[in-house]
């Protein structure tokens, strides 16, 4: 291999036996394969008049507290997406894909440093455990978050809290008969 400015290039992204390249191929493929999934915007079927006030609500097809608990705890968001909360759901999915892959680079850092015999890693294994555990919390405050949401599905929208003279106000519109 020829020399170039700055010296030798090393390969880093992967392992020579090609393990890091198939496990990531395999993460790709799992990602993809998931069934598309309709926009609300996308949906006419419950089209409603401006002004229009709903009466009654589809409780048939909720999905109760344990079901959306054990639904987080295995896949972080998939209880938020199923409580109807898809911003909550996809803001824990990302942050489990952000410690996944920070939990995996640190290791593979501290594994690295550790063939070399290199300064710093006992920090690095510190930082493993400190990303491992910022993982491990996603999945139980995920399905802690999805628990207490499930619950709440019930809960009046329309419920406003402000600050009044004196203290503090909550109004809640009653329904006219």
């Amino acid at each position: 291999m020829p020399e170039r400015v700055g010296g030798q290039v090393s390969r880093t992204a992967g392992r020579s036996d090609g393990r890091t390249t198939a496990l990531g191929t395999v993460l790709v493929v799992f990602l993809s394969v998931s069934p598309t999934v309709r926009l609300s915007s996308q949906d006419t079927s419950h089209v409603v008049a401006p002004g229009a006030r709903i009466v009654s609500t589809d409780t048939a097809h909720r999905i109760g507290p344990g079901g959306a608990f054990w639904r987080s705890l295995v896949l972080p968001g998939w209880g938020q997406a199923a409580t109807g909360r898809h911003v909550s759901g996809a803001l824990f999915t990302t942050w489990e894909g952000v410690t996944a892959m920070m939990t995996l680079k640190a290791r593979r850092e501290a594994n690295y440093l550790s063939r070399i015999g290199g300064t710093g890693l006992k920090l690095k294994r510190q930082e493993v455990q400190d990303w491992t555990v910022l993982w491990v919390f996603n999945h139980l405050f995920s399905g802690a978050e999805a628990y207490v949401a499930a619950h709440l599905q019930d809960f009046p929208k329309d419920l406003k809290i402000q600050a009044v003279p004196g203290g503090i106000g909550v109004s809640l519109p009653l329904p006219r008969r």
